[in-house]
């Protein structure tokens, strides 16, 4: 077995500080058989047992610690349409089908959920739906952003897309720093730990049995079968899901999937309420921002409090560095906060692919798997859940680029943490000289 499935969530999370109450799973005791025996009860596990449900078939969930505990969380809450290859970029190398394809994928995902959420009457994840402004730090990217926001509409009809000017995007952020943007309707937020502890919820009434505190030590082929241990049960099932992303590591049952993934710590902060007159200049129209900066941060406003994120924190824990790193992004966009005090730190990992695309299908005839969101899994991890029940029916959906044959092996990786923080470092420099 590798890593500690007993770690608490982050106690100081904006999230954790106001979500409902969580609800009691017991621990699996003796043994138990399903048709699909899923790993992991975030947004990807609990989608996938809902849908598998919806299909007739019996799922039981497995989760290490409790629902939720991991990136589905730990993450900002943000909901978008994208991958982190653009579909331009995918045009070029892939051509205009697949580009379409991935574009369709990505906006299945917004809109499952707000099925999801809708489905289960998950009121106190306050979704919206108000869109994203991408803001442009320098003439050079704000004319890219426009550039591409150009392409979207000619190539794939993306019509809603709207350029903003300086003044438009001082109105959006309350910030002078940006010289304009792209807005794009149809994002938004969720408050994404009271979303999951919904689905949660909502699965388990429908009957799904799901199981906390209780890590999967062992996965083994049996007969034509496969057989899930854990520390004091067991679970026999047709099919197994690996729905663990970046916490793979946990134990020893799905670490190898962690050497498909470069686990990037992101880092969020958020501020004490903000004076009802301040609140109301920043960020009024409740979308949410992220900037064009290679090191990206991104920042929304949830109950009168500034949320701010972004890469940059190292390490297998919180990292006071980071979090110091992130105020001060902050305060140089928004000045009027630099006396406000930030009351809430914490942090998660980010599951990035060497192709920046996610990836879903089958590790063997038994074994099915969705993982690598690479910073966007709200939305799309949510929608693999539903692709994963397909595969576990015996289907074979289009999944375009995010195929389980693309995935890649990282090379060379024991070296993964050095090359983050060259690579990293590298992009703050160019960051740094406004490159």
């Amino acid at each position: 077995m590798t890593g500690d499935w007993t770690a608490r969530p982050s106690a100081n999370s904006l999230w954790a500080s106001t979500a409902d109450p969580a609800r009691e799973f017991p621990v699996l005791t003796g043994e138990t058989q399903a048709d699909v025996v899923i790993i992991g009860a975030g947004y990807t596990g609990l989608s996938a047992a809902h849908h598998i449900a919806k299909s007739g078939l019996a799922p039981v969930v497995l989760e290490a610690n409790r629902p939720g505990w991991g990136a589905s969380g730990r993450n900002g809450g943000v909901i978008t349409a994208k991958f982190r290859l653009s579909f331009r970029e995918i045009d070029a190398a892939h051509g205009r089908a697949m580009a379409k394809r991935m574009y369709e994928i990505a906006h299945e995902s917004t809109d499952i959920v707000e099925e999801l959420v809708s489905e289960f009457g998950i009121a106190s994840a306050a979704l919206t739906r108000t869109g994203q402004v991408k803001a442009a730090h320098n003439e050079t990217t704000l004319k890219a952003a426009i550039d591409e926001a150009g392409w979207m509409k000619r190539e794939m009809g993306d019509a809603e897309v709207r350029i903003l000017d300086t003044k438009g995007v001082r109105d959006e952020t309350g910030s002078d720093v940006f010289v304009g943007g792209v807005l794009n309707p149809g994002s938004g937020g969720i408050h994404p730990l009271n979303y999951v502890r919904g689905l949660a919820d909502g699965v388990a009434r429908r009957g799904v049995a799901i199981y906390q505190g209780t890590p999967v030590v062992k996965l083994r082929r049996e007969g034509s079968g496969i057989v899930a241990e854990t520390p004091k049960g067991t679970v026999r099932a047709k099919q197994a899901i690996i729905a663990t992303n970046s916490y793979s590591d946990l134990t020893g049952a799905t670490a190898h999937m962690q050497h498909t993934l470069i686990p990037f710590r992101s880092a969020i902060i958020a501020t004490d309420r903000l004076p009802r007159n301040l609140a109301g200049r920043l960020m009024p129209t409740g979308r949410t921002y992220t900037e064009t900066k290679r090191m990206m941060r991104w920042f929304r406003m949830v109950d009168n409090r500034v949320i701010f994120g972004g890469r940059g924190a190292f390490g297998k824990q919180d990292s006071g560095p980071a979090f110091d790193a992130l105020r001060k992004a902050m305060v140089g966009i928004f000045p009027d906060l630099a006396d406000v005090p930030v009351a809430f730190t914490w942090s998660g990992l980010v599951g990035m692919t060497l192709d920046s695309v996610p990836h879903i299908g089958r590790l063997d005839d038994r074994t099915l798997f969705a993982m690598g969101y690479n910073g966007a899994g709200v939305a799309m991890s949510s929608l693999m859940g539903r692709y994963l029940a397909a595969f576990a029916r015996g289907e074979t959906p289009d999944v375009g680029l995010l195929d389980a044959s693309r995935l890649k092996t990282i090379p060379f990786y024991p070296l993964r943490e050095p090359a983050v923080r060259m690579v990293a470092g590298w992009y703050q420099f160019l960051d740094a000289i406004g490159r």
